[in-house]
């Protein structure tokens, strides 16, 4: 098989395996709720684990990829999230919430590591190759999510115990490690190298500007934040928002968010050549009006029927946001990884601000009305996301002037 196929279904399956791991306790949300005795404030600050782990994932991996490569930082972080799972399933069967924390904090932290690793090589790719891979890359992050969930409605259905379910996934995701990681290159991402390829010599010792001083890139980010939260809103909130606000059964919630899982997967798939016939900016606009058209038509549906086929309006909304942006953020030869890891960064500012905040507003509002937060920063991504454009020549690079022709 040659290198390059190799490398991309290598990343292709590790960013399946975080999808199949999300979705599996997701799906089983209402029966971990259930088992553990919480409300629906508690079950926000359960849910803060996989914030606070998402949080410390993606701060340490940007540092750790300058010096190790991308590699190891996606070794590491498949492991944890294989781990987090179990441990989820474990606590949930006995009934420690504490426990559950501490699953979904290692799944976070695991799924932020890996995250930036998995971009920072998605990126790498496209540049190397002048090809969308991105869109493609977290359309198996949703196909995974379509395939965790469907199994997971069917378990459900069954009344199959958590713990096992939440087992027999954590082996499956073992395994797809075991396949995919020879196929990953070592040092992607690696300052030494960049430096080495873009010739800058002793660019590794050298201390350089932030990131973030460029204000293109400060609107990137505020359209990754934008649809990061649009996106974790449904993971963390969906199958109780259609339970508790729509009165469906678990089963049912659960079909719903397989039902958002592959909208996101169809988006995703179809979105590369979506985003080179109309460009970043006009994708990352039209898709934040769809979110915002589904979001709000979830919140005042008059049956539960019209919001669940609402969610797919959602779904397809949210599905380009961040691959696209993050696309966007690593068009740089010189410091692309860096700018993938910043932007990153910021969508997971929304996974650690979302579960409490939408927790804490449900219990005062309902989880209906509490996803009007989501809407208004989606208003926002919309005009930020003019800053996705291609950027333009520096002045070096513009044709010089010609001299007027004497008559």
């Amino acid at each position: 098989m040659p290198d390059q196929l190799r490398r991309r279904l290598s990343l292709f399956s590790l960013t399946l395996l975080v999808g199949l791991g999300m979705s599996s306790w997701i799906t089983r949300t209402p029966d971990v709720r259930d088992a553990l005795g919480a409300s629906t404030a508690g079950m926000g600050l359960v849910l803060f684990g996989l914030s606070v782990g998402s949080m410390t994932g993606v701060l340490s991996a940007g540092p750790i990829v300058r010096r190790r490569g991308a590699r190891p930082v996606i070794l590491v972080g498949s492991l944890l999230v294989v781990a987090g799972v179990a441990v989820i399933g474990l606590a949930a069967s006995a009934g420690l919430a504490a426990g559950a924390f501490a699953g979904l904090l290692l799944v976070g932290l695991g799924g932020g590591l890996g995250e930036i690793g998995l971009n920072i090589e998605g990126a790498a790719v496209e540049v190397e190759t002048g090809q969308q891979v991105l869109p493609a890359l977290h359309g198996s992050f949703s196909l995974g999510t379509v395939v965790g969930a469907l199994v997971g409605i069917a378990l459900t259905a069954l009344d199959f115990p958590v713990v096992w379910h939440l087992l027999a996934m954590a082996a499956v995701m073992a395994a797809l490690i075991a396949w995919a990681m020879p196929g990953i290159p070592a040092g992607t991402g690696r300052r030494e190298r960049v430096a080495r390829e873009t010739g800058e010599a002793g660019a590794p010792h050298e201390r350089r500007p932030s990131v973030w001083r460029d204000g293109r890139l400060v609107l990137i980010g505020v359209v990754v934040l934008a649809m990061a939260f649009a996106e974790g809103a449904a993971n963390d909130w969906l199958p109780l928002l259609m339970v508790d606000g729509h009165g469906m059964s678990a089963t049912h919630g659960s079909l719903v968010y397989a039902g958002f899982a592959a909208a996101m997967t169809v988006g995703r798939f179809a979105g590369g050549p979506v985003v080179e016939r109309f460009g970043r900016a006009a994708v990352l606009s039209v898709s934040a009006v769809c979110a915002i058209a589904g979001i709000l038509a979830v919140v005042f549906a008059p049956s539960p029927v019209v919001a669940g086929i609402a969610v797919a309006l959602w779904g397809l909304g949210a599905s380009l946001g961040f691959p696209v942006a993050i696309s966007a953020a690593g068009d740089d030869p010189e410091r692309g990884g860096e700018r993938v890891s910043a932007v990153a960064t910021s969508g997971y500012l929304a996974f650690l601000v979302g579960p409490p905040l939408l927790g804490f507003l449900g219990e005062h509002l309902g989880l209906r009305l509490a996803m009007l937060a989501v809407v208004v920063l989606l208003v926002v991504a919309v005009f930020a996301a003019r800053a996705a454009a291609p950027r333009p020549l520096s002045l070096p690079e513009r044709p010089a002037p010609q001299p007027a022709r004497r008559r």
